[in-house]
């Protein structure tokens, strides 16, 4: 950043708004949340319910309070109001116009908060009641699919012709784009806020120049300008008063195909940044992460509470207790290269690593120098925030030759203070028989997010080493080796626990006749368990904590895992774990995703991926991984036979 790229980057920076938009973004995180938890929200005939109940009530009951206050407390307005309300309002233009047709000014959120804040509700529902005493203040399902609902639409379409269907079907998407642990942080959404106002910088400098660009934001920038719009009144003084109008945001055009208007303006909108700037546009955790993934359910479930054995899933859970590991995602760019000999110019690529493997990133990748090709290029990668990245300078003639190398240590994303970001020029270290008159310097622009647990990764391998050693521990004289162990080691190739399901000879030294199955641990502590009973018609595992049997009236082969949570064993890759580019070679009746579900994720959430082909299993829950490791054991065995 030159000095007058800091000096932009300062004249934006003193911008002023007048929200505090660090503790009104959270707020929002926190109400998409509820939203999302409750997915009628986003289409079919309770949507209808929803707008028709935004338009004929809470409308009129907001513009009656901002005449004058019609509760001591502030407003608490219903959800499915809210949420309608937070669409209309995300168009700023169009609720500005409407505002002041209909109300003769535009409808502050001054004095009302959000039902999710856990405010009393009491005196906004007697107000509400009295006004509208045909219409609840909570949501009635049934109502929205009784006679009564195709007249009520019908008398309020006049109210508005914003088509507020589509508004919210534009809207729905976006909470799955920002609902990412490092979004939280006050760190990135600090930085969120700055780079708010260096979008809106932009833009104030293309108004100036009567330059025409359609400027496109990366998600943290969005983030914060939905927040901004969310306060109606600020937002249309703060931008009338930088650009001399309302800025629009047009969430129309949805289309990110090359060279496709979306595509041209974040091209222009990342030359521009980074030429005014001196720094990087795309930022780690802050682009567009694929188009949500196709729910499990369409109906919400939330299972009953059920009792947890706290004692006996501590004891369980330290079986397979290891050292604990973290991941960040990482966004890096070759910017530039100089005091390159001539002899190389165009013919260069970087190739970057760990300087030692870390588990999670643990190969080479080749990437261009923008410089050189003329083309930006991008790398996004995860991997442990610790260690160094590696670059090495690779000639691409025929014969490749490493011409020098360098690295950045984690330490500058995570040292005392928390940067998250670098760009610097390194100089590369010339390889051996490498000459050159000053030493090459490569400009290199990296960002990072906050580290997060990773996941546990393990692989099921069977053997059969263990079948000449088995008086390590006395067997029964009841059982019998039904198959060989069934060893489960980590990413390091270290042993974690060893199973071995048989079965059992009805004799009359056996107690209980309905066991006819039981599945053995064997520890690394040398100790051996009963980790798995069949009974009746299924699985009793980790001394009754968990119980796994088909779900009733399922035709998709779901195993259904009740005890401390409520976990479904669907077949194929869910959610998180759906691919983004469906590969026809791969069956996805190889895969299982485990899906939790409770209140805060009554459409479930991944917490588990079995390849049950390969006996890969990524298991992203502590409380999850013995019982997943079992689930996972017992589901292959029935995979190998053909059937689950």
């Amino acid at each position: 950043m030159d000095m007058e790229q800091e000096s932009e980057w300062n004249a934006a920076q003193n911008i002023s708004i007048s929200e505090n938009l660090l503790a009104a973004v959270k707020r929002q995180l926190q109400f998409l949340a509820a939203v999302d938890r409750n997915r009628w929200l986003y289409e079919g005939q309770a949507v209808q319910w929803a707008i028709y109940r935004y338009n004929a009530c809470w409308l009129p009951l907001l513009a009656k309070h901002s005449e004058s206050p019609v509760t001591e407390g502030p407003l608490v307005v219903p959800l499915d109001c809210e949420w309608v309300w937070h669409c209309h309002r995300l168009n700023p233009v169009r609720y500005k116009s409407d505002c002041e047709e209909f109300y003769g000014k535009i409808l502050d959120n001054c004095n009302v908060v959000s039902s999710i804040q856990g405010i009393s509700e009491r005196e906004t529902e007697e107000i509400w009641n009295k006004l509208y005493p045909d219409e609840p203040y909570d949501f009635d399902m049934t109502r929205a699919s009784s006679t009564e609902f195709s007249e009520a639409i019908y008398n309020t379409q006049s109210f508005s012709k914003y088509d507020f269907t589509l508004a919210i079907e534009r809207q729905s998407p976006f909470f799955y784009q920002v609902s990412r642990p490092h979004v939280k942080s006050d760190l990135f959404l600090e930085a969120a806020v700055a780079r708010y106002k260096g979008f809106l910088h932009l833009i104030r400098r293309n108004r100036e120049r009567s330059i025409k660009q359609f400027c496109v934001p990366t998600y943290d920038i969005d983030l914060i300008w939905h927040t901004h719009q969310l306060h109606p009144a600020s937002y249309c003084k703060d931008l009338t008063e930088l650009l001399g109008k309302v800025l629009e945001h047009d969430d129309t055009d949805q289309n990110r195909a090359k060279g496709q208007k979306l595509d041209t303006g974040f091209s222009g909108t990342t030359k521009q940044w980074e030429e005014t700037f001196g720094s990087r546009y795309w930022r780690a955790g802050a682009m567009y992460r694929g188009a949500s993934p196709s729910p499990v359910t369409t109906a919400p479930c939330i299972p009953e509470i059920t009792t947890s054995k706290s004692d006996s899933t501590s004891r369980f859970e330290r079986l397979i207790d290891g050292p604990k590991t973290s991941y960040i995602e990482v966004l890096l760019e070759f910017v530039e290269i100089k005091n390159l000999p001539e002899s190389h110019k165009g013919k260069v690529s970087v190739l970057f690593s760990k300087a030692q493997p870390d588990g999670i990133f643990n190969v080479k990748r080749k990437h261009n120098i923008q410089s050189e090709s003329g083309q930006k290029q991008v790398a996004i990668f995860q991997c442990q925030p610790s260690g160094y990245l590696l670059f090495e300078l690779v000639s691409q003639s025929t014969k490749a030759k490493t011409i020098g190398s360098c690295y950045i240590s984690m330490e500058e994303f995570f040292g005392p203070i928390y940067k998250l970001s670098v760009e610097k020029w390194l100089d590369l270290a010339p390889s051996s028989g490498t000459v050159s008159s000053e030493p090459i310097s490569l400009r290199v622009a990296a960002s990072c997010t906050l580290p997060i647990p990773a996941p546990h990764v393990v692989q099921m391998l069977q053997t059969s080493r263990l079948a000449k050693r088995s008086c390590f521990f006395p067997l029964p004289a009841t059982v019998r080796f039904t198959k060989s162990w069934t060893w489960i080691i980590d990413a390091a190739g270290d042993e974690i626990i060893r199973l071995q399901m048989r079965e059992l000879k009805k004799t009359k030294s056996i107690e209980d006749k309905s066991v006819t199955k039981e599945i053995y641990g064997f520890t690394k502590a040398g100790e051996t368990l009963i980790v798995g009973q069949f009974v009746g018609q299924e699985w009793s595992l980790l001394d009754s904590l968990w119980s796994l049997k088909p779900e009733s009236n399922n035709k998709d082969s779901t195993l259904l895992l009740t005890g401390p949570h409520m976990v479904k064993l669907v077949t194929g890759r869910k959610l998180d774990y759906e691919p983004k580019h469906v590969n026809k070679q791969t069956n996805e009746r190889n895969f299982m995703t485990a899906v939790e579900f409770s209140a805060d994720h009554p459409y479930g959430k991944a917490v588990a991926l079995f390849d049950l082909k390969s006996g890969v299993l990524t298991l992203q829950e502590d409380w999850f991984a013995l019982a997943g490791i079992v689930s996972a054991f017992i589901a292959t065995k029935h995979f190998h036979k053909g059937r689950i």
